[in-house]
């Protein structure tokens, strides 16, 4: 009998990707999506806080939880704190319909330390979990990238325009991960007992600059890259204008890597480089 994963946020760019690859190697699954949202794989429950009673009967004995939802942008009607409600509505969920495991998606940087708000409330999403009794994996993750991936459509956006902008000097580092090797880890932490109770940086095996990124995203199309000060980037944040939001900015100077040899030696496989992906994917 397959296993059956339940997964909220499904028609997103990872729970989108994942379940497909979930429902292509031998699992059932149910999506958790909002009303209005469709996705082409498995059954679909509307659930717009994870917290409806009707849902307990319908996932109950599934095998795992897959929790993918979450806030990347606040406004004055919903700020980060919706990331860690709908962290305790999951774990309350599990526990109702008696699922043992949640494999949550976090952020490469989120630490006890952190001071910014989008990295706090991963980090109190994890608390939740991590103390809830259940079997949980988190993956801190870096950039995902993949066809239609969020960071090659604000570059694809901008290519549209004409004009490429990069804040500050472009030297900043990430860690981009291919969604096809993300969906193969995932499906090993639902299988494998080494990924229990453990937080695990989901990171690719080539740290990039901003610069080098955008460059090899163009191929060669001649188009303006504009430089422009964090001063005038965060300026353009405050007031919703630009490409770039204000934790987009926090995350990109913070140049996070994370430990990807770690990674590797856990799940025993080879990694995807970058720029093998922008080229054979054509992103842009």
């Amino acid at each position: 009998m397959n296993r059956l994963v339940v997964i909220s946020g499904a028609n997103g760019f990872v729970g989108r990707n994942v379940g497909m690859f979930l429902s292509k190697n031998g699992f059932q699954t149910i999506s958790l999506v909002r009303k209005g949202k469709t996705v082409t794989f498995g059954k679909t429950i509307t659930s717009e806080t994870l917290s409806e009673n009707s849902l307990v009967s319908k996932i109950r004995g599934s095998d795992a939880l897959l929790h993918f939802i979450g806030k990347g942008m606040q406004t004055v009607n919903s700020d980060y704190t919706v990331n860690v409600g709908l962290a305790k509505n999951a774990v309350a969920l599990c526990k109702k319909a008696k699922i043992k495991k949640i494999i949550y998606i976090s952020g490469l940087g989120v630490d006890k330390h952190t001071t910014l708000g989008y990295f706090i409330s991963k980090y109190k999403a994890e608390q939740e979990i991590i103390l809830s009794g259940l079997d949980y994996t988190i993956f801190r993750a870096s950039y995902v990238i993949g066809r239609d991936d969020p960071l090659s459509k604000n570059l694809k956006q901008q290519l549209e325009k004409g004009q490429m902008i990069i804040p500050g000097s472009g030297n900043y580092v990430f860690q981009p991960i291919f969604i096809d090797d993300v969906s193969r880890v995932i499906t090993m932490a639902l299988e494998e007992k080494k990924f229990s109770r453990k937080i695990i940086d989901l990171v690719g095996p080539q740290v990039v600059s901003y610069n080098t990124f955008v460059k090899k995203f163009l191929h060669g199309n001649k188009i303006r890259v504009k430089k422009i000060d964090f001063e005038r980037a965060y300026h353009d944040a405050l007031h919703n204008r630009g490409p770039f939001g204000i934790d987009d900015l926090g995350i990109m100077i913070g140049s996070y890597v994370g430990n990807h040899k770690k990674l590797a030696s856990l799940a025993q496989m080879k990694f995807t480089r970058y720029d093998t992906v922008l080229k054979a994917r054509g992103l842009s």
